[in-house]
Formats: C-alpha cells, structure tokens, sequence
C-alpha cells in the first residue's frame, strides 16, 4: 500500500532526507512511499533492464537503470526502470556515472504493483513526457496489457500476444512481443 506523508516539505528538504527502502518519491511537496515490489513485479523488471541493455549498451546509444532516483520539474521520482540516452547519461569529471540524475529519462518503465494507484503512476509518466521524455511504459501485469506513452502524450495499448511493443526510436534494434513480455512470468 502507497503511505504518504502529509507535512509539505520542498524539494531540498527532501533530498537531504535518508533513502528509504522501498524508495520514496517527492510529488508536489509531498513524500510518497512506492509500494514493495512482489513477485510479478520483480520478474519483469529483472528480466526487462538486461534485455533492454543488450540491445542498446554495447554499441553505447543508451543505457537502462533499474529503481533510479530522477530529480527534474519539481519532482523526485524512481521509475522502476529509467532509460538515458548515452550522452545525456550524468558524469563526473572523471567520465564516470553520476550518483546524481537531475534530469528526465529518455525512456521511462513503470510496472503496475498490485493495490498501486494507476493514476499517480500514469501522472509520473506524463510529467516525465512534459519535460521531454520519448516514451513511457506502463506494465500491468494483472491484465497483462502494456500501455505506450508516445511524446506527443498519444496512449496506445498492446494485450496480444503476437503484438509487437513499440520502443523510442533511439533503441533501434530491440524488438519484444506482449507475449514474449509476459512469458518471463512463465518461466
């Protein structure tokens, strides 16, 4: 079950915080607690940050985050998977990872736990889609459908099988079927 804490905090406030476990987001001076991930949940997104990786990080387009913390538009939040294009992906001086992503993801993947509030996660994909990210995905295993945010905000839903999923252009070489998808949860 989504907690929620009722003391309005700004956003500073906010980050200076201790992370919790599971993460907490920060969605309009409010501190919002994401629900623990069951085993549907965890299935996918296991299965789906590599699958994505495989497709896009050798050749160094873009690369996926599972659980990321991205702060952007007055928001916090941790997208269960965060997809950066390669030079938008934030680095030290050094050339490594950044511990901080103050920025929208390229890519944005929520996956539906069970009692989670669809609305507030399809508010998160659409604020990430304001700011400028390329597409968002909304999973929802329970009716094993998915739900493909376009940039200009155009919903699309996939829940058959055969279909194929739509990816932001920037992926390329990707290609995953409905079923394909939720067949992990076969396995």
């Amino acid at each position: 079950m989504v907690q929620s804490i009722q003391k309005s905090i700004s956003l500073h406030e906010f980050l200076e915080l201790p992370e919790t476990k599971p993460a907490s987001e920060y969605i309009d001076g409010q501190i919002i607690q994401k629900p623990m991930p069951q085993g549907k949940h965890s299935i996918i997104q296991g299965e789906l940050v590599p699958t994505i990786n495989i497709a896009i990080k050798p050749k160094k387009i873009a690369r996926a985050f599972p659980e990321l913390r991205c702060t952007f538009g007055g928001r916090s939040l941790v997208p269960d998977i965060a997809v950066f294009v390669w030079n938008r992906i934030p680095r030290e001086a050094n050339g490594e990872v950044a511990n901080t992503f103050s920025t929208y993801p390229d890519w944005t993947i929520e996956i539906l736990s069970p009692h989670q509030n669809q609305t507030k996660v399809t508010k998160n994909i659409l604020h990430c889609l304001s700011f400028g990210t390329q597409m968002g995905w909304l999973i929802d295993p329970g009716e094993k459908t998915i739900f493909v945010y376009h940039s200009n905000q155009h919903i699309e839903f996939f829940d058959q099988s055969d279909k194929l999923i739509p990816v932001p252009s920037f992926v390329g070489d990707l290609q995953l079927t409905v079923g394909e998808l939720f067949g992990w949860l076969l396995e």
